[in-house]
């Protein structure tokens, strides 16, 4: 995986009043130099979120040490007291990060840290880290050529911050466990050829109980779940990117472009090429499947 970075410095008032992006990227620092001490930097008014990849790093936050291993992020505000570095004991760290600013993103970020704290957990699959993946996807490619573009992405990952530390997350913890980790084994592989039996696997129960347990916690059957997971993931290239239906298809988990666009008007009632070309069409970010 190749790694990469991306700075802006784009023009509109409102970004500092709203939200503005700074910088986005995904690294790998294998040098024990790494080091950022958030009282000796020249961005003002910046804040850092920064997500373990793989390898482990290591954040001081006024007297407290934390460790960060893959799956953990920090949020911090600059300046403020804490250094964030590759640990002696750690060989290499790798992460992605987001440094965004603006006042509607500082009264967010201390709603956050004030509640949840500056350390954080996030599964792989969560909305905020997927966020930051599809854009640095989308930058690949393209570019974002104004601040209001910026801003809007900004923003937008505050709210998927909020939503995951506020509904995705609790909605988990009230899940029945075997239940909780085949959302996450789906949410983490519905790329790959997935059947019933593969699900069932990681819940470690019967195909008869666990199916009964899935569809009565959730109000769909494990497939039914693999279908709208995929869908949205679907709905979002569609959206975003010029990828074609057959390169889609496959991304999602489907081996036919046929079955793909099959599956997808059956919901929606429209083939993935007509959804494309309505500009004018509200996108939808859940689905409920009968």
């Amino acid at each position: 995986m190749k790694h990469y970075s991306y700075g802006f410095r784009l023009k509109g008032d409102f970004q500092e009043r709203v939200a503005g992006l700074h910088a986005i990227g995904r690294e790998i620092r294998t040098d024990h130099a790494y080091c950022w001490d958030g009282l000796q930097r020249g961005e003002e008014g910046r804040i850092v979120f920064q997500y373990t990849l793989s390898g482990k790093g290591t954040i001081r936050i006024g007297n407290d040490v934390h460790s960060l291993a893959a799956g953990q992020a920090f949020f911090v505000l600059i300046p403020s007291d804490h250094c964030y570095y590759l640990p002696e004991d750690s060989t290499e760290w790798e992460f992605i990060y987001m440094t965004i600013y603006g006042k509607e993103v500082r009264h967010h970020f201390h709603h956050i840290t004030d509640k949840y704290g500056h350390v954080l957990a996030f599964p792989i699959q969560a909305t905020p880290i997927q966020y930051i993946l599809r854009i640095l996807d989308k930058l690949k490619t393209t570019s974002i050529n104004n601040g209001y573009e910026a801003s809007g992405y900004a923003y937008s990952f505050m709210m998927e911050c909020l939503h995951a530390l506020e509904y995705e997350q609790h909605e988990q913890k009230h899940l029945p466990l075997a239940i909780s980790k085949a959302v996450s084994f789906i949410e983490a592989h519905y790329q790959e050829d997935l059947s019933l039996d593969d699900i069932v696997a990681v819940s470690k129960l019967s195909k008869y109980h666990f199916t009964r347990l899935f569809t009565s916690s959730l109000q769909q059957t494990p497939i039914q779940y693999v279908t709208k997971v995929r869908i949205q993931r679907a709905l979002d290239l569609l959206r975003d990117n010029d990828k074609t239906i057959e390169q889609i298809a496959r991304e999602v988990g489907y081996t036919s472009s046929n079955y793909f666009s099959k599956v997808f008007k059956k919901l929606l009632n429209e083939t993935p090429s007509k959804y494309r070309r309505q500009k004018d069409m509200m996108p939808v970010d859940q689905l409920f499947i009968d």
